[in-house]
C-alpha cells in the first residue's frame, strides 16, 4: 500500500500533468487550493510533501519556481525528498522519554543532547526492544559479538559508564535498571 502523499498547492496545471502520469507514480496526489489549506490536518498525514511555487510556511515544502522544468527532473527531486524524509524519520527511535538519533549518535530530551558511542546506542536499542530483562551473556553475544566462554566485564563496565553519563546530563538514574536476571529499560516515562 502506498502511504506517500504529494500535495500540489496552487499549481493546477502541474497537478494535471502529474495526473496524466499517475500510473507511473509511487505516491498519492492531492490538488490543494488556498481555501482548503486550513482544513488539512497535516498531523494525520505521516509521509507527505507539499509542492508549491510560493514560499509558504508549510511543513515539508518543496519550492518549485524555476519554470520551465523537465517533468523527469521534478519527479526525481520529489522522490529524493521522500527518501530523505524517510531516512531522517527512521534514524530517530523513542526510548522512554528520550529520542535516540542513530545518525548523530545522540540521546535527546527536550533541548538537551548527550553524545553516545555506537555500542551505547546498540545496547540501549537492544534493551528497549525486549519486554524482559536481558542477561549479561546475551548482551555480550548480541551487542558485542562475544562467543567465548571467557569471563568479561565489558557489559557491566559499559552500563556503569552509560548510567553515569545519563545521570550527569539528564539527572536520570532509572533508564537502565538492574534486575536479578539481567538489565532492562525502565518503564518510567
Amino acid at each position: 500500500m502506498n502511504n506517500k502523499t504529494l500535495f500540489i498547492y496552487e499549481l493546477p496545471p502541474l497537478f494535471d500533468i502529474f495526473m496524466e502520469n499517475e500510473v507511473n507514480l509511487n505516491f498519492k496526489l492531492i490538488n490543494l487550493k488556498k481555501k482548503e489549506i486550513s482544513k488539512i490536518d497535516f498531523k494525520n498525514h505521516k509521509n507527505f510533501l507539499i509542492l508549491s511555487h510560493k514560499d509558504h510556511s508549510l511543513p515539508n515544502l518543496i519550492l518549485v519556481n524555476n519554470f520551465p522544468i523537465k517533468f523527469s527532473d521534478l519527479l526525481e527531486r520529489i522522490n529524493i525528498e521522500f527518501l530523505k524524509k524517510n531516512f531522517n524519520e527512521q534514524s530517530n527511535i523513542t526510548v522512554g522519554k528520550y529520542t535516540i538519533n542513530i545518525n548523530s549518535r545522540e540521546m535527546i530530551l527536550q533541548n538537551q543532547k548527550l553524545k553516545l558511542t555506537e555500542k551505547e546506542i546498540d545496547m540501549i536499542i537492544y534493551l528497549s526492544k525486549s519486554k524482559k530483562p536481558i542477561k549479561i551473556k546475551e548482551l555480550q553475544e548480541k551487542v558485542w559479538g562475544y562467543q567465548s566462554k571467557l569471563e568479561t566485564h565489558t557489559v557491566e563496565t559499559h552500563i556503569h559508564r552509560l548510567r553515569k553519563k545519563i545521570k550527569e546530563k539528564f539527572f536520570d538514574e532509572d533508564l537502565i535498571v538492574s534486575k536479578k536476571n539481567g538489565y532492562e529499560i525502565s518503564e518510567k516515562k
